[in-house]
């Protein structure tokens, strides 16, 4: 891909500035069991997963439901090195899942409907939240699946100080990442579905604008007020993680192209390293309205790349292309110190192309008429990393 004058510039101003340290990077994917008959979702996570241990050990873990699995990568600076371990865990759950007569599948939403109500993983938290949120649970019949970005930090306050300052660029990835379009077996008019049915469960949306004081104050008052049932429930879009020193990035859907995968962890890395000079100069971060920022999520989870993305700097609809480009031109001092700018821009020049999973997920229904091919077509392209 040829630099734009923009990006060109922001390469070379990159070039003239002292290295910084390489961030790590670790990927979550979550991926939904699939009858290899009926194509609807299947219980089957607990076998799948004690088959996948032997090889994958804790990186293979239990979800919500026991139609899902997720896979967790090793801390890594490489994106070489991610991508082949990404595509490890794909070869060994795809094995598991065909030992248990499933097909394993990378997608926000399950295209076809369970046949029955959706069982709750046999562990203590999970029944606690079943329990305390059964409301929001409804018939138990909707399943999302997410793909989580970690970028290492020193530790919270950098944690936070990232994620304020992420903040804008969140719905564009979102939109990147846009693999969900089906849901109960039609076409929900989104490009994101599971961006909005995640949002039934407290906290899914743009985190508030917080120091390491602030953080812990809500936090404590979230517990108390017993709208969480733990600090693992704080389900912001960009939040510090609990468990690991991390700023964790949750606003993908899980994509069945790997590439999407990379692209996508990539992109935050590089952000994350642009950013890093402002956070630690104690830059204040933008702070669009809030209104607008999670207009600007709506917009990505109705139209991806398909369609217009909300301006965060004028409030005008605009190309979501455009945003794309200029998410990339921020990101490019932080890309080019990693090594990545090349392989990112070729990465989008793909995504161009083929366009965004939910893009190839309609296409695959308007070629052959029947979902069975989009689910099909989503086993094959997860199989295929």
């Amino acid at each position: 891909m040829a630099l734009t004058v923009p990006l060109r510039g922001a390469v070379e101003q990159a070039l003239t500035r002292p290295a910084t340290p390489q961030l790590t990077m670790g990927v979550e994917e979550e991926f939904l069991l699939v009858d290899r008959r009926s194509r609807a979702p299947a219980g089957r996570a607990p076998r799948v997963i004690d088959a996948a241990q032997p090889l994958l050990g804790m990186q293979v873990q239990k979800e919500f439901f026991t139609v899902q699995v997720e896979a967790c990568t090793a801390p890594t600076a490489s994106l070489a090195a991610m991508r082949e371990e990404l595509a490890r865990n794909r070869a060994v759950l795809r094995a598991a899942a065909a030992g248990e007569d499933c097909l394993l599948v990378a997608s926000g939403t399950a295209v076809i409907p369970p046949e029955r109500p959706l069982t709750v993983t046999e562990d203590a938290r999970y029944q606690r939240m079943s329990t305390r949120y059964a409301p929001l649970l409804g018939a138990r019949d909707r399943v999302v699946c997410g793909c989580h970005i970690h970028i290492g930090v020193t530790g919270r306050a950098q944690a936070l100080a990232l994620a304020n300052h992420l903040q804008p660029w969140l719905p564009v990835l979102q939109s990147i990442a846009a693999n969900s379009p089906y849901s109960h077996g039609r076409d929900t008019g989104y490009a994101s579905r599971r961006a909005v049915d995640h949002t039934r469960w407290p906290t899914v949306r743009p985190a508030p604008i917080l120091d390491e004081a602030s953080y812990e104050r809500l936090a404590r008052a979230l517990l108390r007020s017993g709208a969480l049932l733990d600090r693992a429930m704080i389900y912001w879009y960009a939040r510090p993680s609990e468990h690991v020193p991390t700023v964790e990035i949750r606003v993908a859907d899980t994509n069945a192209d790997i590439d999407v995968i990379v692209l996508l962890a990539a992109l935050v890395r590089g952000l994350a390293t642009a950013l890093l000079p402002e956070t630690d100069r104690g830059c204040p971060p933008p702070a669009p309205p809030y209104g607008l920022l999670w207009a600007a999520h709506r917009q990505a989870a109705r139209h991806g790349l398909e369609g217009a993305g909300l301006d965060l700097a004028t409030g005008l609809h605009v190309p979501a292309w455009h945003l794309v480009d200029r998410l990339l031109a921020r990101a490019a001092p932080g890309l080019e110190a990693a090594g990545d700018l090349t392989r990112v821009a070729g990465l989008l020049d793909r995504l161009r192309t083929t366009g965004t999973g939910a893009a190839r997920q309609r296409e695959a229904f308007l070629r052959h008429g029947r979902l069975y091919a989009v689910v099909d077509g989503l086993a094959r392209t997860t199989a295929a990393a």
